[in-house]
């Protein structure tokens, strides 16, 4: 049960309360989740929550909500469909009894005019933190709505918070503040005193366990450090001046591996390279206690990746099976891995040597056709954005061919957020009026569109976030345009 302070808390401490009866009620469930982290941690708190509860229920993992995902939910002839990680932003699509959201994504604007008319089901239960005064893109995700179900239902189930805290991390909700705040929080203390998560202050880069420490360093990106960053050499003459070894025998060593000391040692000197960028790199890390460090799954960011590694490539239920802790999936999860950082490499690299970023006004934007998977052009996008390969004061639009379309995915810094930029509203309305549709976060949101209307779609995006943008300017107040 969640602390009822607040009137947002209380509605939704009622809602909770209400969809557990709904899910109580049921003889058989139907899960149906996204394929990301934060889709596949969300399905895997439902799926082991059902199993607790003795209910017939499946679980199907859904890249995005089509028209065709629309009708199979309507038209499921079962009790109650339990959507995960997705649906807000259909909601007015949605007309059957029996529906249970668990979602963090900018709600439908439609909805609202068929509110009434869907509660007359009496079987729609959303629960969305910006229905209760929150913001989805940093305060809960989806696993976080999923978990606060799955607590409601039944208390012991906090033993599961640790996949929520996974699947924020996978969502970057940690990076806007360098740790999880809010609703996150809360779900984080659970885990934590559960036994299940560790909070470390360190470095936030990824693949502190993982990757040999040169490559660790090496890799780093937003920030970047100087003289380290893409500089193989000069990651190792650092360590060397710092007297720590790069290796123990003939093994590379990570970042983890290295005594209290030498990362103190090593953080001090990094602290002075990034100078005044130094706050962005440090904050807190979040340790998942019942994995081994070289398992990738001791570290919720890595653990995110294996789940975004499985999913991203047709592979999700290989991700569901790692949630419980199926060891026997690991190995096809690190193959899964192996394939994800080839194709993210490979990805960056063909974007980067022919050339494709091309820039507007108020945006910039690559069309990557069919040479980057479309579950992963987001991905590519957003380090894209950080990675000093573009302008980061502008937004940035990513093309990649899909079975249904032209995928769009859009991504943007915190910075443009609070300048009035709403790239779920961008979208939504954008591909509305080429004949898609789409939807997300104020900081990262997609689409899909014919793909002969692309041009188009670029002059109605670009016109969109100058108006949002020029229009915040003249009301310093911040007025919303959602």
């Amino acid at each position: 049960m969640l602390d009822s302070s607040g009137d947002g808390l209380r509605r939704m401490s009622r809602d909770l309360r209400a969809a557990a009866s709904v899910l109580r009620d049921a003889k058989n469930i139907r899960v149906v989740t996204h394929i990301d982290a934060d889709g596949i941690t969300a399905g895997a708190i439902a799926d082991m929550t059902l199993e607790r509860m003795g209910k017939d229920h499946t679980v199907d993992f859904e890249k995005k909500i089509t028209d065709e995902v629309i009708r199979s939910v309507n038209s499921w002839d079962g009790d109650v469909v339990w959507i995960c990680d997705l649906g807000s932003g259909y909601l007015s699509e949605f007309d059957r009894d029996g529906l249970v959201i668990t979602d963090h994504h900018v709600p439908d604007p439609k909805w609202r005019g068929r509110q009434m008319r869907l509660d007359s089901f009496g079987g729609l239960q959303h629960l969305n933190p910006h229905s209760y005064g929150y913001d989805g893109s940093f305060e809960v995700c989806g696993a976080g709505m999923t978990y606060l179900l799955s607590k409601e239902l039944d208390p012991s189930n906090t033993d599961l918070a640790h996949l929520a805290v996974v699947g924020a991390v996978g969502d970057f909700q940690d990076s806007n503040h360098r740790r999880l705040v809010s609703l996150n929080r809360t779900i984080l203390t659970d885990a934590v005193a559960t036994g299940d998560v560790e909070i470390d202050d360190d470095l936030r880069y990824f693949g502190r366990d993982t990757r040999p420490i040169n490559q660790y360093l090496q890799y780093s990106s937003d920030p970047v450090i100087p003289g380290l960053s893409d500089n193989p050499r000069g990651c190792l003459e650092f360590l060397d001046s710092l007297g720590i070894p790069a290796k123990e025998g003939s093994h590379w060593r990570t970042w983890s591996s290295l005594s209290e000391a030498e990362r103190e040692r090593a953080s001090d000197r990094i602290s002075e390279l990034l100078g005044p960028e130094s706050d962005q790199a440090f904050g807190e890390m979040y340790r998942i206690t019942r994995y081994d460090r070289q398992t990738g799954l001791g570290d919720a960011k890595e653990f995110a990746t294996v789940l975004n590694s499985c999913g991203r490539y047709d592979d999700a239920p290989t991700g569901l099976r790692v949630c419980h802790g199926d060891v026997d999936a690991l190995r096809v999860a690190e193959e899964n891995r192996a394939e994800h950082r080839k194709h993210i490499s490979a990805a960056l690299s063909y974007v980067r040597e022919n050339h494709l970023l091309r820039e507007r006004r108020f945006i910039q934007w690559f069309d990557a056709g069919s040479r980057i998977r479309e579950t992963v052009v987001g991905i590519v996008a957003g380090m894209m954005l950080t990675s000093g390969d573009c302008r980061r004061n502008l937004p940035i639009i990513a093309f990649a061919d899909s079975d249904d379309g032209v995928k769009v995915s859009a991504r943007a810094g915190r910075d443009l957020v609070d300048r009035g930029l709403d790239l779920s509203s961008v979208m939504k309305t954008a591909a509305g009026l080429v004949g898609g549709f789409g939807g997300g976060h104020t900081v990262a949101a997609g689409a899909t569109i014919p793909p002969e209307r692309k041009e188009e779609f670029l002059d109605i995006v670009e016109d969109l976030v100058s108006s949002q943008l020029e229009r915040r300017s003249r009301h310093p107040d911040g007025l919303s345009l959602a």
